[in-house]
């Protein structure tokens, strides 16, 4: 079985998963699938509920200066509610500080995310650090608050009141839109076998620099080789890629 650190990301800021790659050769024991073990899957619903009241409760300042700063930055609610599909291709309520201006027209991003999943994606070359982008750069509709949110992946944060809702999990697969899901292989719906995640592997190996197979086959090396233990590594090691903005656009 291809080991993770052989699907290509030579040229990236990739931070190394010893576990998954032991796991891919079967070398970690404790790796259980997730969609299979009744008993994880309990244990993680629980973290998910402490950790997200947790976030919540003690974030809420935080979570009001940043509303604060898009109210007094562009016209607009705060929250940015979007159709998401989620476990076994259910749709659910996705939230999201708003980045982006009102009244915006999504067609764009429709024909990239078709170029993106049918592998037709070139990527854009970055200047800044020479890697290519599978993502929509300098992208007008992004209020100058929003690229900020974005880069950090702050605005994102909303998101764990999905998490506590049941919806979402602190890590997973991140949840497609309702509009990229037909254009998926067959293979690509097995990602969509488990609740989508705040964060994953996908985040912590290269984010937006990362070509969507092969986005799709980390969450596959996720899925497969879950623990709690690995759970815990993917949400130390998103600290980093936020505070450094690594892969975010």
């Amino acid at each position: 079985m291809k080991k993770v650190a052989e699907y290509g990301f030579a040229n990236e800021k990739v931070i190394p998963f010893p576990h998954i790659d032991s796991a891919a050769s079967g070398g970690a024991e404790s790796a259980i699938p997730l969609h299979a073990s009744l008993w994880g899957l309990a244990f993680k619903r629980v973290v998910d509920v402490f950790f997200s009241l947790f976030v919540i409760v003690f974030g809420f300042p935080f979570y009001m200066l940043i509303a604060a700063l898009i109210k007094l930055t562009s016209e607009g609610s705060v929250l940015f509610v979007q159709d998401r599909v989620g476990k076994d291709e259910k749709p659910f309520k996705f939230y999201k500080f708003r980045t982006m201006s009102v009244g915006n027209n999504d067609n764009a991003h429709r024909d990239f995310a078709k170029d993106f999943i049918n592998g037709e994606a070139k990527g854009l070359h970055d200047a800044a650090n020479g890697q290519r982008v599978f993502k929509i750069t300098s992208d007008p509709r992004v209020t100058s608050i929003g690229r900020f949110l974005r880069r950090t992946s702050l605005d994102e944060l909303p998101q764990f009141i999905n998490v506590l809702r049941g919806e979402m999990s602190l890590v997973g697969p991140r949840p497609p839109l309702g509009y990229e899901v037909p254009h998926y292989k067959d293979w690509h719906r097995k990602r969509l076998s488990v609740k989508p995640g705040l964060t994953g592997l996908w985040q912590v190996r290269g984010r937006s620099t990362v070509p969507f197979d092969e986005m799709v086959r980390l969450d596959m090396k996720y899925i497969e080789n879950w623990s709690f233990l690995l759970d815990l590594k993917i949400i130390l090691r998103t600290i980093p890629v936020m505070l450094f903005g690594l892969g975010g656009y």
